[in-house]
């Protein structure tokens, strides 16, 4: 990617956290994206992508509307912890106040995530009409479901934004536009692509909070995007995103009917029907829980696990959101996701409580759990005892604490006491591991810590 097309310019090399930068991914209207290694042996992945978000060249009206994004996708990445979306590890900001070569980033918000082999928008470029087609429209159509059942909107699915990763799988990513809902519906900021936007947000009014949005949305975006798929053309005619535009308009007066490629038959044409109904009304019936199933039968993919059920918001939460301040209300609100009662296949760490460090003798936060909301200086003899370490290793840590708290991130050692052992006698650190608040992962599993403390900063 030319370096001046680039929103945020970082040098190669440069360094923020525990990260290296190197090559560019990719760019967009609030960030750049850039491949990144790690520098440092901690229970992090050894490559990831750094999504940098500018804030130091901003106006205080610009930088409110840009920590009000960040805090969004922040939150999102956060607490929607699943098999069809990135996952991020953590969030850091760069402090080079100093630096000759880009004193533009001090103060600039970035975002470590789950590396991804590429998207689908370049596996278009490269194959028009891929045979794995129906198969990733099935795994998007998932990551929707897991998104509406949670109680949040993507509010921008477009191929950019689907994420491909080593195994072939797709992922969403990129959620500077996703929304919570606020019964039926939500608040989005205007930007959003117009490709894959339905009829009624044309004309929809923009308060201070945003355009209303509704589920109905994602699901509009999805027909366009599988049309694209399955025919290597868009729904809509017109050689450019005017002229598209143009034409959406006379579909949503009623001037023009809808017509779909010859080449998208079967069950598949049923759906991108459906999904692309003129009217919110004619869409909302298209969820995207009957969507996954239509999509499965469709590409003959086998059936997702059933998601958890939700356990209900605290009595006057909501309450409390409104009297919070502009960027503090858009934490809250994120905050006040609605957690997960049951383990899904694939993932355990929701089983974690709140305000708690918890470790899994599996990998992805499954298999046995022990938790703590304090320090342990001894974990099979103290007063939370975890007796399954005393022959096998943790393989994975959810850090689920507070940010608001002084110490709230997490040290552990081998030994008890705080004591590391062998190899880590030679660490500066003095310690076997440590896990950032928010934060989860796997472990190398060749060990059992025997004791933790809280910290202020890994």
């Amino acid at each position: 990617m030319r370096r001046e097309l680039l929103a945020v310019r970082v040098p190669y090399g440069f360094r923020v956290g525990a990260w290296e930068v190197r090559e560019p991914i990719g760019s967009g209207a609030f960030g750049s994206v850039y491949a990144a290694r790690r520098t440092t042996d901690d229970a992090l992945p050894s490559h990831a992508a750094l999504k940098f978000l500018p804030t130091g060249t901003c106006t205080p009206r610009q930088l409110r509307h840009l920590q009000d994004l960040t805090h969004r996708e922040l939150e999102t990445y956060r607490k929607l912890k699943r098999p069809r979306l990135i996952r991020m590890y953590e969030a850091l900001t760069v402090s080079a106040p100093e630096s000759p070569e880009s004193p533009e980033l001090d103060g600039a918000t970035v975002l470590v995530l789950e590396r991804a082999e590429g998207s689908l928008d370049t596996l278009l470029a490269r194959s028009p009409r891929p045979a794995a087609g129906p198969a990733l429209l099935t795994q998007i159509c998932e990551g929707l479901h897991q998104l509406h059942h949670a109680g949040w909107i993507h509010g921008d699915i477009k191929p950019g934004n689907v994420l491909l990763m080593a195994d072939g799988t797709a992922r969403l990513g990129d959620f500077n536009l996703a929304a919570e809902l606020e019964g039926t519906h939500a608040y989005s900021p205007m930007f959003a692509t117009s490709d894959y936007t339905p009829p009624e947000l044309l004309w929809s009014e923009i308060s201070e909070r945003g355009r209303q949005t509704r589920p109905s949305t994602d699901i509009w975006a999805f027909g366009v995007l599988a049309h694209l798929v399955l025919t290597g053309t868009m729904p809509l005619l017109g050689g450019t995103r005017t002229a598209r535009k143009e034409t959406l308009l006379r579909y949503a007066r009623g001037e023009e009917e809808l017509r779909l490629s010859p080449e998208l038959t079967g069950p598949w044409r049923e759906i991108v029907t459906d999904c692309l109904a003129r009217t919110h009304d004619e869409r909302a019936p298209h969820d995207a829980a009957s969507l996954l199933r239509r999509a499965e039968r469709a590409s003959g993919s086998s059936r997702a696990p059933r998601l958890p059920r939700l356990r209900p918001r605290r009595p006057g939460l909501r309450r409390n959101i409104a009297a919070a301040g502009t960027v503090g209300a858009a934490v809250l609100a994120a905050t006040a996701y609605l957690t997960l009662r049951e383990t899904p296949d694939g993932y355990g760490y929701e089983r974690c409580p709140a305000g708690s460090v918890c470790f899994f003798s599996e990998p992805n936060g499954n298999g046995e759990l022990c938790s703590w909301k304090a320090d342990d200086k001894n974990w099979l003899t103290g007063r939370e005892t975890c007796a399954w370490t005393r022959d096998r290793p943790v393989r994975s840590v959810f850090n689920n604490d507070q940010e608001s708290k002084k110490r709230h991130d997490v040290a552990y050692y081998r030994g008890a006491d705080w004591v590391p052992t062998g190899i880590d006698l030679t660490r500066p650190t003095r310690r076997t591991g440590c896990t950032s608040v928010n934060t989860q992962g796997n472990l190398k599993g060749t060990y059992a810590p025997l004791s933790h403390r809280w910290v202020e900063h890994c």
